[in-house]
Parts: C-alpha cells; sequence; structure tokens
C-alpha cells in the first residue's frame, strides 16, 4: 500500500483504520470474532420473537385503549344529544311562556279597557238618573201623575241597569286580579327560564 502524506492532519482513529484495511479498502475479517450463522441467526430470531411479543402486547394495549376512547366517545355523544335535547326544551318553554305572557298581557288590556267602559258608562248611568230625578222634581210641581210614573219607571229601569253594570264590574273585579296573578306568574316564568 501506498501512502502519501503531505501534510499530517490524520486523526489516531483514522490511522488505526487505514491500518484494518486490506486489497484497497476491504475490511479484513477476525477468525477469533466471528460466529457461525446458525448461532446469529438463533439470536435474531430469539430477537425478533421478543420484538414480536413487544408488538403483540403493544397492539392489544392500543387495541384496548381504542376501545376505552370510543365508549367513552359513544358516551360524549349521548351526553351532547341529550343536553341538546334539554336545551330544545328549555326553548319550547321559554317560547311558550313568553307566548302566555303576551296572550294574559293582551287579556288584561281588554279587561282593562272594558272596566274603564264599564266606569264611563256608570258615570253617564249617574249624570241621566241626576237629569231624570230633576225632570221628576219638576213633574211633581206640576202634579202631572202620568208623567210622574214614566219617570219613575225610567228611574227604575237605570237602578236596574247600574245594578247590573255594578254587578259584572264586581265579576271583572276578581278577574282583573286574577290576571294580575297569572302576569305575575308568567314573568317570573320567564326570568327562570332564562336564567
Amino acid at each position: 500500500m501506498k501512502r502519501f502524506v503531505a501534510n499530517r492532519t490524520t486523526t489516531p482513529k483514522y490511522d488505526w483504520w487505514w491500518g484494518k484495511q486490506i486489497n484497497d479498502n476491504v475490511p479484513s475479517s477476525c477468525q477469533e470474532k466471528t460466529r457461525p450463522i446458525e448461532e446469529h441467526l438463533q439470536v435474531i430470531s430469539s430477537e425478533l420473537e421478543i420484538v414480536k411479543q413487544d408488538f403483540k402486547k403493544k397492539s392489544s394495549e392500543l387495541g384496548k385503549r381504542i376501545e376505552k376512547l370510543e365508549e367513552e366517545k359513544i358516551q360524549v355523544g349521548l351526553d351532547v344529544d341529550v343536553q341538546k335535547l334539554e336545551a330544545k326544551k328549555m326553548r319550547k318553554g321559554k317560547k311558550k311562556a313568553e307566548k302566555e305572557l303576551d296572550n294574559a298581557r293582551v287579556r288584561e288590556d281588554t279587561l282593562g279597557r272594558d272596566l274603564l267602559e264599564i266606569q264611563n258608562g256608570k258615570v253617564g248611568l249617574r249624570a241621566h238618573i241626576a237629569e231624570l230625578e230633576r225632570s221628576l222634581h219638576q213633574h211633581r210641581s206640576r202634579n202631572s201623575m202620568i208623567e210622574l210614573k214614566v219617570s219613575l219607571t225610567k228611574i227604575e229601569k237605570l237602578k236596574g241597569t247600574i245594578e247590573e253594570l255594578e254587578a259584572a264590574l264586581q265579576n271583572c273585579e276578581p278577574r282583573l286580579e286574577l290576571l294580575e296573578m297569572n302576569n305575575e306568574y308568567w314573568k317570573e316564568q320567564l326570568e327562570r327560564s332564562q336564567c
């Protein structure tokens, strides 16, 4: 072998490697360190069995873990479905409560207008009764019995009408109180559903 050394910048490790090269850089084999191919294959097969066993073990563990994760996924999916259903029921309940509250408000407004009309009618009837009573006094002073009877009949009819209106007014007042209580109830329900 020929060596060309112009500048010694090689390492001791390289020098050692260079010294082992024979026949144009083909490493020589050491007869002491070599073992028969059967032994070598037995070592490889035992190592292969160990790797196979490790692979089966890890594969089994991963399979169990995948099954567990799939079960958890299914459970989470069911929980999400249940929560969606509950949210849907809450929205429906809220819409229903709002609709019923609106209906109660409309009924309350209607009853309020009816009550106001009844009260205004009552005031008008009282004014008419007062006018009839003045007319009655005028008729008494004239001593006209026929006109007096007609006036008394009108007064009695008006008094009957007033009594009916007062009874209707008394019937409307509990209904108005009931509607106000319902309105308060639905307001509370609406506030609860929004929380």
